[in-house]
C-alpha cells in the first residue's frame, strides 16, 4: 500500500514539475540490493530505470542508525554527462516509524535555468561568469547508474581524504582511507572486499581487521 501512494506521489510530481523532474523510488525491504529502483518517472535526466543499483546516499544510510537518519532537501547532485540536478530525499519508515523501508529521491535538472540565471545576472551587472550559477555552493555529488562506478567513486573519495596514492601510504592512512568506505557502505557492494584489498595492496584479511580498528 506505501509504495503503490508513493507511485502516485510520484506520478503526480513528475506532471506538476515536467520533463525535467525525475523521481526515484528505491525499495530497501528487497533482497537484491544491486537492484533497490523499482520505479522512475522522467527517467532520462539520469539515465536510470527500474531494477538499477543504489546510489551513494543508499548505501550510507544503511550503514546508518535508523533513529539519525534525515531528509535531505535541495541540494545539488551532477550527473555524469554534466547536468546540475536540484535534489530532495526522503527516508520512508515502517508503521512503527523506525526501519527505513523506501527512499523517494526528487531529482531536477536545472542546467538550463543556470545558464539563464548566468545569462541575465551578466546582462544586469556587466559583470563577467565563469560558469553556471552554484559555482560557490560545495561540489555537486556525483549521481551514478551503476554500482561499481559508485564503488569507483568511494575509492577515489578515499584517497582524496588522505591525500596520496595508495602505494605511498602508511598502515594508519590505509585503515583511515578504509575505514570511510566502510562507513560510506561501500562494502555492501557485491565482491567489493576484493576489488579494494586489490586496490590498496592488502589480503582480504588485513582488510577485515582495518575495517574493525578503531
Amino acid at each position: 500500500m506505501r509504495l503503490s501512494f508513493l507511485k502516485q506521489m510520484a506520478k503526480a510530481l513528475s506532471v506538476q514539475f515536467g520533463k525535467d523532474c525525475e523521481i526515484v523510488i528505491h525499495d530497501l525491504t528487497r533482497k537484491s540490493l544491486g537492484r533497490s529502483i523499482v520505479y522512475v518517472e522522467n527517467g532520462h535526466v539520469t539515465d536510470r530505470k527500474p531494477g538499477d543499483g543504489p546510489s551513494q546516499i543508499v548505501l550510507e544510510t544503511l550503514k546508518k542508525d535508523p533513529s539519525k537518519i534525515q531528509d535531505r532537501l535541495g541540494y545539488l547532485t551532477r550527473t555524469a554527462n554534466g547536468k546540475t540536478l536540484k535534489s530532495s530525499t526522503v527516508f520512508v519508515r515502517d508503521d512503527a516509524g523506525e526501519k527505513v523501508q523506501y527512499i523517494f529521491s526528487i531529482n531536477h535538472d536545472i542546467t538550463k535555468l543556470l545558464y539563464l540565471q548566468d545569462s541575465i545576472h551578466a546582462l544586469v551587472s556587466g559583470e563577467t561568469q565563469e560558469g553556471p550559477s552554484g559555482r560557490q555552493q560545495a561540489e555537486p555529488g556525483k549521481i551514478h547508474t551503476n554500482v561499481a562506478d559508485i564503488l569507483d567513486d568511494l575509492i577515489a573519495q578515499s584517497v582524496a581524504l588522505v591525500g596520496k596514492p595508495a602505494s605511498l601510504m602508511t598502515k594508519d592512512e590505509k585503515v583511515e582511507a578504509i575505514q570511510f568506505l566502510n562507513n560510506s557502505g561501500a562494502f555492501l557492494i557485491t565482491r567489493s572486499g576484493d576489488k579494494v584489498s586489490q586496490y590498496f595492496g592488502i589480503s582480504k584479511y588485513t582488510l577485515y581487521s582495518y575495517i574493525k580498528s578503531e
